[in-house]
């Protein structure tokens, strides 16, 4: 028979002596048995060089996709209508290929003038004169004009901003503006033809002629410079521009107005007739294609002759005007009658050749070269009866400095002694001796017609 002390004893003893039965602590706690995740910035290194090269990926593809645009366009024209390519060369060629005509839509268009423009403006001293039926040209007294007047006619000629005139003493003009006058109302009618605004007079009381200026043209934020060198500055020739192609520079052009350049009819021969193609890049001193201004019409002179280069003349109106500033400014269209001398300096400007077959300039340039007697020009030495009444040439005989080193339709301007204004001389035509140049104001009548039908 087992006792009590039996029992006790027995009840003490592990069940399991092979085990250690562990004790738990007061104070102490077990932890969880799981492990720490290690940090891992190798993920965030290939994270940033994926996004760095999708990035790099998409930029390659946006410039191989605007060299693949650009290199088709410079071939073919889209018809969006009917969704398909043509040959650039098919585009305004007269025959409608696109559906609904699109590729004969917006396209180089002429004009011929056959009658008068009825204002002019006549010597160095830009003197006002009207045309009138049966009375012929009339010299406009200063008598009785003011503001209202110059805006009247500056808007007639093409112009919007800056109207202004002066006086200037009919003692000093030519005879020929002393024979024939013309006043007008103190109050001028409501009209936009300054012609209609006048009426026939002997002579002027005050002893004085009206001198027009628009636009405030021809003046440059530069100070002259030493003539003879090579690189200029946009701000010295701000009417220069260069007209581009498909992105591509093709001529020069100058401003006359804050919405229209003047520019050779050649420029737009063969597959440049399209006129959606067309870009004027102003206020550059160094070649670029950003930033170019639309175009929404060109027009050449009705009687440009490709195998004479007779009239070789265009005018680009720009789809919206320019604003006027250091480096944009139009320059001025010359009056009629300069009568210029042999040997006057002119200026030439354009991106181009330095020297022939050189390396091309991104720069604007500039050289200064001589006025060419016509009778000297003309002669069978140099150009023979190829000088017409729309030419004249200047440079050198030898070739040494022309604009025709600097491409097609350089800008020629000479210097206008009062206020340092600079005039639109012509527009330069290549030829390898002296350059030939159109001669603007043979043909003014033509250029202020296009203004005005144009507004």
């Amino acid at each position: 028979m087992r006792t009590d002390t039996q029992i006790a004893a027995e009840s003490t003893r592990p069940l399991n002596p092979g085990r250690t039965q562990v004790v738990a602590q007061p104070g102490r706690h077990r932890k969880a048995m799981t492990a720490e995740k290690p940090q891992k910035p190798a993920n965030r290194k290939r994270i940033l060089i994926t996004v760095l090269v999708v990035v790099v990926v998409l930029a390659i593809l946006a410039v191989a996709g605007y060299f693949v645009k650009q290199l088709i366009d410079s071939k073919y024209f889209f018809c969006s209508r009917s969704m398909k390519f043509i040959p650039l060369e098919k585009a305004c060629d007269g025959t409608p290929d696109c559906s609904g005509g699109q590729d004969e839509i917006t396209c180089v268009s002429s004009l011929t003038t056959n009658t008068t423009f009825p204002v002019r403006l006549a010597s160095s001293s830009n003197v006002l004169q009207v045309f009138r039926a049966g009375s012929g040209w009339r010299t406009v007294c200063a008598d009785d004009w003011g503001l209202q007047h110059a805006e009247i006619t500056c808007k007639q000629l093409g112009y919007t901003e800056n109207p202004g005139s002066s006086k200037v003493d009919i003692r000093t003009l030519p005879s020929s503006f002393k024979t024939s006058f013309c006043g007008v109302r103190s109050t001028p009618p409501q009209t936009s033809a300054i012609q209609l605004a006048v009426f026939d007079r002997q002579s002027c009381p005050s002893g004085k002629a009206v001198s027009l200026t628009c636009s405030g043209c021809g003046l440059r934020a530069g100070q002259d410079r030493i003539v003879g060198g090579t690189d200029t500055t946009i701000e010295d020739w701000p009417w220069q521009v260069s007209l581009q192609q498909s992105g591509q520079h093709t001529c020069g052009g100058s401003l006359v107005s804050s919405r229209w350049v003047v520019t050779a009819a050649h420029c737009f021969s063969g597959n440049k007739k399209e006129v959606s193609r067309w870009k004027v890049v102003t206020g550059r001193t160094y070649m670029g294609s950003l930033g170019g201004s639309s175009v929404d019409k060109i027009i050449l002179n009705g009687d440009y002759s490709s195998t004479r280069n007779d009239y070789d003349i265009a005018m680009m109106r720009l789809t919206h005007p320019i604003s006027v500033g250091d480096t944009r400014r139009p320059i001025c269209l010359p009056p009629l009658g300069l009568n210029l001398k042999a040997g006057t300096p002119l200026v030439v400007t354009g991106w181009g050749y330095q020297e022939e077959k050189g390396k091309v300039s991104s720069r604007l340039q500039k050289a200064s070269v001589p006025l060419i007697d016509k009778s000297t020009c003309s002669s069978p030495m140099i150009y023979g009866s190829a000088i017409t009444g729309r030419m004249l040439c200047a440079g050198y005989q030898e070739g040494q400095v022309d604009a025709c080193q600097w491409g097609s339709a350089g800008v020629h301007v000479w210097s206008m002694a009062a206020g340092g204004r600079r005039e639109l001389g012509s527009r330069v035509r290549p030829q390898r001796q002296a350059g030939v140049y159109c001669k603007v104001d043979a043909v003014l009548n033509w250029i202020y017609t296009v203004m005005e039908k144009n507004p």
